[in-house]
């Protein structure tokens, strides 16, 4: 099966790839596609309308996804905005260092990460897949895989103190918000056939 991926993070195209391990073509998004600004409410409101948008301008199946991290001490912010937490322009390093300084040391330190996967075919037929990994926030980051928060992100999985920066991609993806939503969604294809 081919799909399009309606972003342009290469780093979300690689991690689908390497997610869906093959058993799905992944299709990145062509450089003509406008896809709309992410203006909804919730993560699963930006996911449709983004693979509707794909679907519509590809006429192929289409997946997207709306991930971000949310802060308890900060009342689940960014949440939606984690991509411009800092200012519509800002890279991860400063989105990253804004919640760092905007999460009290000495305070809640409880994170998680959340992901809604949206499929939407040609013909309208839609699919969401939601998931989510918690973990708590470092007070500094460390490792050099992943992206975004992934260097201050340690998650309760495996109880080691690493950040998801410093897991294999193997290990990310088994326990990571995208990697969950992915295989939610891998299961649901393979009970289709």
């Amino acid at each position: 099966m081919k799909l399009v991926l309606a972003t342009r993070n290469d780093h979300k195209l690689r991690e689908f790839r390497e997610a869906l391990d093959g058993e799905v073509e992944v299709l990145p998004l062509p450089a003509d596609v406008e896809l709309p600004p992410e203006t909804g409410e919730t993560f699963a409101d930006n996911a449709r309308e983004k693979a509707r948008a794909a679907a519509r301008a590809t006429g192929m199946t289409a997946i997207a996804d709306d991930s971000g991290i949310e802060a308890a001490a900060l009342g689940g912010r960014p949440g939606v905005r984690s991509a411009r937490f800092a200012g519509e322009k800002a890279t991860d390093e400063q989105n990253l260092q804004k919640l760092l300084d905007d999460v009290p040391v000495d305070g809640d330190r409880s994170v998680a990460y959340v992901c809604a996967l949206a499929y939407v075919t040609p013909a309208g037929d839609e699919e969401l897949f939601e998931r989510s990994c918690t973990g708590r926030l470092a007070t500094e980051p460390r490792g050099t895989g992943g992206f975004g928060y992934d260097p201050a992100f340690i998650p309760d999985d495996y109880g080691d103190g690493r950040t998801m920066a410093e897991l294999t991609p193997d290990e990310k993806h088994a326990i990571s918000h995208r990697g969950r939503a992915a295989k939610a969604f891998r299961e649901w294809l393979e009970a289709r056939q």
